[in-house]
C-alpha cells in the first residue's frame, strides 16, 4: 500500500483492535509504516494514568511487529528506528528488554557514526529523556552534534529538547551557562513560533536552570503563553503557572485568559492543575470571581476525591483574599463534612492553615478547635517543619482571639498562654510608607500638635494600630500619652494597595479580620484607603478629608 494512503487510513482508526485488524490485512509494509502504527497505538492506548489496556502487548500482531524491530534493527531506516523507540517507551515496554536494548544500541551506534539528521537527533534525545536514568554522556553527544549545525538554525523542537537535556546535565553537576546564554538569545527571536508544548517545556527549564537573568525571554514567553491557555494540557499549564510564580510575572491578559478557560474546562481539569491555578491567584493576590466561583462549585461536587493538600489549596485562597462565593453555604457545609470524615489524614500545619483561612471570612470551625488547641496537636505542630515559628503561633493566637470575640458560646479548651504571641505580624501589616507619611502630615495640620496622635501602636490584643487617637467624654482629643479618662479610642487603618487584592478595592482577609476584631475590642475603626486619598495633592485637602472622615459631627 502507498504510504500516504496508509497513514490517511491509520489516522481514521480509533482503537488498537481496529489497527491490528488493518495491519493484518496488509501483505507488506515499510518500517516507517510499522513504526507509525506503533505510534498511533501509543497515542490511543496511553493517557495520564499510563497504559489503559496492558493486554494489547500480548496481541500476536503487536508481538510480530516487535519481533521484526528487535531482530532487524540494523536494517531499519533512521525514521523507522527512532519512531518505534519513542512509541515503545510510551507503551511502557521494559527498558531492559532485548527489544529496547537492541533499538537503543543501534540508535547510539548511528549517533556515533554521525548518521542522524537534526530531526533524528531530536527524536533520540526525547527518547533518552523519557527513559529512567538517561545517559548524560549520550545526551551531551547529541547536543554537540546539534551545535555543529549552528545554534541559530535550530527549530523550535530542537530548542525545546536541548533545554530539557541541559536540565539533566545541570543536575549531574555540569556547567553550561555559556551555551544557555546563547540558547536564551536565539530562543528570544523564535518565541512566536513555539507551540503550547514547547513554550511550557522551555519555561519549566528556565525555572529548573534558575535563569532569572533572561528577563526579556521570560517576559516574551509569558506574554506568548496567553494565546495558548486554552490549548495547554494540565501538566503544561502547571509548568507555566509555576514559571509565572517563580519569576514574579503578572500579565493581566494571562489572568483574563485563565478566567475564560477555567470555568468552562474545570470539569475535565486535574485537581492538581486547579490547585496550581488557585495558588497562582493567591500568591499574586488576584481575586478572580469567575475562577473562584467555578472552583467553589467544583469543590462541592468533587471534594471526596481530593487529597488533603488539594482541599487546602482549593479553600485557603478564599480566606486569604477575603471572598465568599455565591455558593458559600454549600461550600463550607461540604468542607465540614469532609473534615469530619478525613480529619486524621491532614498534616498538622495544613489543617491549621485551612482552619485559620476559614475564620478570616467568618466561617468558624468550632467543632475542630478542641483538637487544634489540644496539647497533643500542638506537640505535633512543633515536631514538624516549620515547627512553632512566629507565623504559626500568630495563626493559633488569631484563632483563639476569634473564638473569644466572635464565638462567645464556645466552651472547649483554650489556647495555653505559652502558645500565644503578643503581636500578630501579618504579611501585609506594614503601612505604605509614602501614604502613611502623607496621612500623618495631614493629621498634624488638622490637630496642630504631634502629641495628639500615636503611630504604630501595639495593643494588649495582638494587633498593631497604624494611628490611634484618644478622646475624652466630651469628644475632645487627648494627648496620645495620656492613660486616664479615655472615653473613646479611634483606630485609623491606613490601607495602602498592599492590603487589598490586586486591581481591587477588596480588603485582604488578614486586614479584614484585624479591623473586625478592633471594633469588637471597643475601637472606633476608621479606614483610610489609598483610593480615597490618591488624588488629594495638598496638605490642606488631606486635613479636610481626615476631618470629615474622623470627626464627621464637627465637620463644617
Amino acid at each position: 500500500m502507498d504510504e500516504q494512503l496508509f497513514f490517511k487510513k491509520l489516522d481514521n482508526l480509533c482503537t488498537s483492535k481496529e489497527i491490528f485488524s488493518f495491519l493484518s490485512s496488509l501483505e507488506v509494509m515499510s518500517d516507517t509504516m510499522a513504526s507509525g502504527a506503533l505510534q498511533r497505538i501509543s497515542d490511543i492506548e496511553v493517557d495520564d494514568n499510563g497504559l489503559k489496556n496492558p493486554g494489547l502487548l500480548e496481541n500476536e500482531v503487536f508481538r510480530a511487529l516487535c519481533f521484526q524491530f528487535e531482530f532487524e534493527s540494523s536494517k531499519l531506516s533512521n525514521t523507522g528506528l527512532l519512531n518505534a523507540l519513542q512509541a515503545l517507551i510510551k507503551l511502557c515496554i521494559d527498558p531492559q528488554s532485548t527489544l529496547m536494548t537492541s533499538l537503543l544500541s543501534e540508535s547510539k551506534e548511528r549517533l556515533g557514526r554521525g548518521q542522524l539528521t537534526a530531526e533524528n537527533l531530536c527524536a533520540l534525545g526525547e527518547s533518552l529523556l523519557e527513559l529512567e536514568g538517561p545517559s548524560c554522556a549520550t545526551l551531551e553527544q547529541i547536543v554537540n552534534h546539534m551545535q555543529e549545525r549552528g545554534i541559530e538554525r535550530w527549530s523550535p523542537r530542537e530548542i525545546a529538547m536541548v533545554y530539557r537535556i541541559l536540565q539533566v546535565t545541570v543536575r549531574e553537576g555540569k556547567q553550561c551557562q555559556n551555551l544557555l546564554n546563547r540558547l536564551n538569545s536565539v530562543t528570544l527571536h523564535k518565541v512566536s513560533q513555539l507551540s503550547p508544548n514547547f513554550a511550557s517545556v522551555i519555561l519549566n527549564s528556565l525555572v529548573v536552570l534558575h535563569q532569572t537573568r533572561a528577563v526579556l525571554l521570560i517576559i516574551a514567553l509569558c506574554k506568548h503563553s496567553v494565546k495558548h491557555v486554552p490549548y495547554f494540557t494540565d501538566h503544561e499549564l502547571v509548568d507555566v503557572l509555576e514559571a509565572f510564580l517563580y519569576f514574579g510575572q503578572k500579565v493581566q491578559t494571562f489572568t483574563q485568559a485563565l478566567e475564560r478557560h477555567v470555568p468552562k474546562s474545570i470539569c475535565t481539569m486535574h485537581p492538581q492543575t486547579i490547585s496550581k491555578v488557585m495558588q497562582y491567584c493567591c500568591k499574586k493576590m488576584i481575586l478572580s470571581k469567575p475562577i473562584f466561583d467555578a472552583v467553589a462549585e467544583d469543590f462541592i461536587s468533587s471534594a471526596d476525591k481530593l487529597t488533603p493538600d488539594q482541599i487546602a489549596a482549593y479553600i485557603i485562597p478564599f480566606g486569604t483574599l477575603n471572598y465568599l462565593p455565591p455558593s458559600a453555604s454549600s461550600l463550607f457545609r461540604k468542607l465540614e463534612t469532609v473534615l469530619h470524615t478525613r480529619l486524621r489524614h491532614f498534616q498538622p500545619h495544613t489543617l491549621l492553615k485551612l482552619l485559620h483561612s476559614c475564620v478570616l471570612i467568618q466561617r468558624y470551625p468550632i467543632n475542630f478547635l478542641p483538637k487544634i488547641f489540644s496539647p497533643y496537636f500542638l506537640q505535633k505542630l512543633q515536631a514538624q517543619p516549620p515547627g512553632l515559628n512566629r507565623v504559626v503561633m500568630s495563626q493559633l493566637t488569631q484563632l483563639f482571639l476569634t473564638v473569644t470575640l466572635e464565638c462567645p458560646f464556645y466552651e472547649g479548651p483554650k489556647l495555653l498562654s505559652k502558645y500565644q504571641v503578643k503581636a500578630c505580624p501579618t504579611l501585609h501589616s506594614s503601612p505604605d510608607v509614602h501614604l502613611f507619611k502623607r496621612v500623618k502630615t495631614g493629621l498634624f495640620h488638622l490637630l496642630k500638635k504631634r502629641i495628639y496622635f500615636a503611630s504604630e501602636v501595639s495593643t494588649p490584643y495582638f494587633y498593631v494600630i497604624d494611628i490611634e487617637i484618644k478622646l475624652d467624654e466630651e469628644g475632645f482629643v487627648l494627648p496620645a500619652a495620656q492613660l486616664e479618662e479615655i472615653h473613646r479610642r479611634i483606630a485609623l487603618c491606613v490601607d495602602g494597595q498592599n492590603r487589598f487584592c490586586a486591581h481591587s478595592h477588596n480588603l485582604l482577609g488578614e486586614e479584614a479580620i484585624k479591623q473586625r476584631h478592633l471594633q469588637l475590642l471597643g475601637y472606633e475603626v476608621v479606614q483610610i484607603p489609598f483610593f480615597e486619598i490618591e488624588s488629594l495633592q495638598s496638605t490642606r485637602k488631606m486635613a479636610d478629608y481626615l476631618h470629615k472622615k474622623i470627626f464627621p459631627c464637627t465637620y463644617g
